[in-house]
């Protein structure tokens, strides 16, 4: 490969990351907003914010079977700091 190929592969890649975060942008934003509806529910049932079980099934929804490349440890991660960011915002939206 010459380094104008891998220049142009690098920018057709960077396009690629670039659209997927956009899908993933989008997909955030339609999660946060039933996170919002499951907040509703929650203080009509008198229910905690942090449900631990809950989030641990999420877990395991997203690591089992995963056929990577990134790992189960890695998908823990991120999704444990997605649900922190949805519980915050479900605590800032209960202090209105």
């Amino acid at each position: 490969m010459t380094p104008t190929e891998a220049q142009q592969t690098l920018a057709e890649c960077r396009r690629k990351i670039d659209a997927i975060d956009r899908q993933l942008r989008d997909l955030l934003n339609q999660r946060t907003r039933i996170v919002e509806d499951v907040l509703r529910m929650k203080d009509v049932l008198a229910m905690p914010v942090h449900e631990p079980n809950r989030e641990e099934h999420v877990i395991h929804n997203v690591t089992n079977d995963n056929p990577g490349p990134m790992s189960n440890e890695s998908m823990r991660r991120m999704f444990e700091c997605l649900m922190q960011e949805m519980r915050e915002l479900q605590n800032q939206r209960r202090k209105r």
